[in-house]
């Protein structure tokens, strides 16, 4: 697989140099300068790509992500043509400049969301995680947002009534941040007036209406998207679950099978995101990876740890209940059977998603859930994982 990395851009703490020293050729990264439904112009493409491609680092840009879809097309708001158009001339100009697989979600209003960005792991190593009793202190007692405790087990709404009841501002504040975090780059925040808000405007829109939005936004560019040989790869919603009373339409292999099957063509491919998925407690990762092998452009490898009562953390990358060894090794047969067929897309590319904060990673800032060192060690490690399957794979 081709190995890739994750990159926010000049100002992320982790520079490109961090990225070739960890091993990485493939950088994964956008313009998040850009507001949402602005057209990504050729000359701030060629920019960041130049940026990139500096002399003595050795690396290109592989990987789009994301070109954001923009929210009234999540609702199904207002005439549309104008944003698919500017989608349409983006996706134009990335194929221009070379720039051929472009990841983006559907995930309404938030992107991934965690609660804890700093749970504590042994030696002192520091861990994204989702504590359910604090989400759902949050929808209930902070967003207030009706209906909000319907559905949890009264253990569950009872630590949530007690982290509330003992928290401080600070503690409320720092929440709400947290939940935020999950944000990059031009994404809108909000506060809890400014979210309550928002999530009003999704009122009467439930799965199946989210459902036909995605439709309607495939079939006005995966045709664009084909004609120019890119591939769009819809990355899984993060967790894979409702929240704050959202809809969740890219959760589980049956959303996948029928996202593919809105618009049939290659071109309507999946991120795999086993990180995502692996939240979910019924989610074979591994089965997810075999069965829709021809359509994953990308992957995201990384591991959770699950809880009984739903909540997770991001586990080591060989850790967590995520098979990765077998997972990897669905990937790489995919790769092997595009090789065999003469395609020229046979490398998946792939990254090593979050990491833990280790090491001098932790107080230097920077992006949650992508610090370097921890990332480097996730990425050597799964290097490894793939050397000994291709070895054994060689050696029949």
């Amino acid at each position: 697989m081709k190995q890739s990395w994750r990159w926010f851009g000049p100002d992320d703490a982790v520079t490109l140099a961090a990225a070739r020293q960890a091993g990485a050729s493939g950088i994964v990264t956008a313009l998040h300068q850009i507001p949402y439904g602005e057209v990504w112009s050729v000359a701030a493409i060629e920019a960041r790509k130049a940026q990139i491609a500096a002399p003595g680092f050795g690396l290109h840009w592989a990987v789009v992500e994301s070109l954001p879809v923009h929210e009234r097309i999540k609702l199904g708001e207002g005439d549309l043509e104008p944003l698919f158009a500017s989608y349409r001339q983006s996706l134009h100009n990335l194929a221009a400049c070379g720039l051929k697989t472009v990841c983006y979600n559907f995930m309404p209003v938030l992107d991934w969301t965690r609660t804890q960005l700093d749970a504590p792991v042994p030696g002192g190593a520091r861990a994204l995680r989702f504590n359910i009793h604090e989400y759902v202190a949050f929808d209930w007692l902070m967003l207030e947002r009706p209906g909000a405790d319907e559905g949890h087990p009264t253990s569950v709404l009872d630590r949530a009534r007690a982290w509330f009841s003992a928290s401080t501002q600070g503690d409320r504040d720092r929440l709400l941040a947290n939940i935020m975090a999950g944000l990059p780059g031009a994404y809108d925040r909000y506060d809890v007036p400014s979210l309550r808000t928002m999530l009003a405007r999704y009122d009467g829109i439930d799965a199946a209406a989210l459902q036909a939005n995605l439709k309607r936004f495939l079939e006005a560019v995966i045709p664009t998207a084909a004609e120019l040989g890119v591939n769009l790869c819809i990355h899984p919603d993060d967790p894979p679950r409702p929240l704050f009373g959202l809809p969740r339409i890219v959760s589980t292999a049956d959303h996948i099978a029928a996202i593919l099957a809105m618009v049939d063509h290659p071109a309507n491919g999946l991120t795999l995101c086993s990180g995502s998925l692996g939240a979910h407690p019924y989610n074979d990762v591994p089965a997810i990876a075999r069965r829709f092998a021809d359509r994953i452009w990308f992957a995201h490898l990384r591991n959770v740890a699950r809880d009984a009562d739903g909540s997770f953390m991001e586990a080591e990358h060989l850790g967590g209940d995520t098979d990765m060894v077998a997972l990897v090794d669905a990937l790489l047969a995919e790769e092997r059977r595009r090789k065999a067929a003469g395609r020229d897309d046979w490398d998946i590319p792939m990254r090593p998603d979050h990491g833990h904060e280790i090491l001098d990673d932790i107080g230097r800032g920077g992006f949650p859930g992508y610090p370097a060192i921890g990332r480097l060690r996730g990425l050597a490690e799964l290097r490894g994982v793939m050397a000994a399957l291709e070895h054994r794979h060689r050696s029949g």
